[in-house]
C-alpha cells in the first residue's frame, strides 16, 4: 500500500455541506476517509453513498456494541451502504465479534459482493491510564489493548482501532495481515487536542499501523491540502 491508501482524514462534521467542501477541496490528495458518529448521525446513510460515488474508500466508524444478534443486525444493515470498512467495540465480547463477523460475511456472499474489511474498538485513544483505571480496570491500557486485539483475531476479525502506542505489539502479536487503524496520530507541531495516546504519522507507521486516522491536523488547518500532502511526505518517508 502506498501512503495515500494509508491515510484515512476524518469528516468530523455534523453538516453534510462541509464534509463535501473538504473532500472536493484535499480532491485527489485523499482517497480514504472516516465517517464517524457525527456526521452519520446528522445526515444520514447518503454521506456513505456520495463518498463511494466520488470514487472514495470510507471507513464508517460507528463502533457498534450490544448483543450478538443486534450487533450481526446493525453490521448487515451498514453493509448496504458500500463501506469499505465497519466497526465494533471488542468489550462487547468473543461472541458478539464472532457473530458479526460471521453474518456480515453470509449477507455479502448472497449478494455476491466482496464483505467489507470488520475491525474492533480495543481502547479509546483519549483514555489514559488515569482514566482507565478510575474505571475499575486492573491492568495496563496497553495490556488490555493487546488482549482485546488477540481476541479480535480469534473472533476472525479483520483488525482492530488502536493508539499507535500500541501498534508494535499488536503487530507481533497477530501477523502482517491484520489492520491496525490508527487515531491519536499528530505530526510533530500540531496540538494534542483531547486525544492522550499519541504519535507522529512516522512514528504510527514504524510502529506497525496499517492505517492513519488524522482529523484536525488537516481539517483545522488554513490550507487542508497542504496539509494533507506534508503529512503525507512524512508518512512517504517512513515507508
Amino acid at each position: 500500500m502506498t501512503a495515500k491508501d494509508r491515510l484515512i482524514v476524518a469528516l468530523d462534521y455534523s453538516e453534510e455541506e462541509a464534509a463535501k467542501a473538504l473532500v472536493k477541496e484535499l480532491g485527489e490528495a485523499v482517497s480514504f476517509y472516516k465517517v464517524g458518529m457525527e456526521l452519520f448521525y446528522g445526515v444520514g446513510g447518503d454521506i456513505v453513498r456520495w463518498l463511494k460515488g466520488e470514487g472514495k474508500q470510507v471507513f464508517l466508524d460507528l463502533k457498534l456494541h450490544d448483543i450478538p444478534n443486534t450487533v450481526a443486525g446493525g453490521l448487515c444493515s451498514l453493509s448496504a451502504l458500500g463501506a469499505d470498512i465497519l466497526n465494533v467495540h471488542a468489550s462487547g465480547g468473543l461472541l458478539m465479534m464472532r457473530t458479526g463477523a460471521e453474518r456480515l460475511r453470509e449477507a455479502a456472499a448472497e449478494k455476491g459482493v466482496p464483505a467489507p474489511k470488520l475491525i474492533a474498538i480495543t481502547v479509546l485513544t483519549s483514555i489514559g491510564e488515569m482514566d482507565w483505571h478510575a474505571m475499575g480496570n486492573e491492568r495496563s491500557v496497553r495490556d488490555a489493548v493487546l488482549r482485546y486485539a488477540t481476541l479480535a483475531k480469534e473472533a476472525g476479525l479483520d483488525g482492530v482501532v488502536a493508539s499507535p502506542q500500541e501498534a508494535e505489539a499488536i503487530r507481533k502479536a497477530c501477523g502482517e495481515d491484520f489492520l491496525i487503524v490508527t487515531p491519536g496520530v499528530r505530526p510533530a507541531d500540531a496540538a494534542i487536542d483531547d486525544q492522550s495516546r499519541v504519535a507522529t504519522p512516522s512514528a504510527a507507521l514504524q510502529a506497525g499501523a496499517s492505517h492513519l486516522v488524522v482529523g484536525r491536523p488537516i481539517r483545522a488547518a488554513a490550507k487542508p491540502k497542504e496539509a494533507a500532502e506534508k503529512i503525507l511526505q512524512e508518512m512517504e518517508k517512513a515507508l
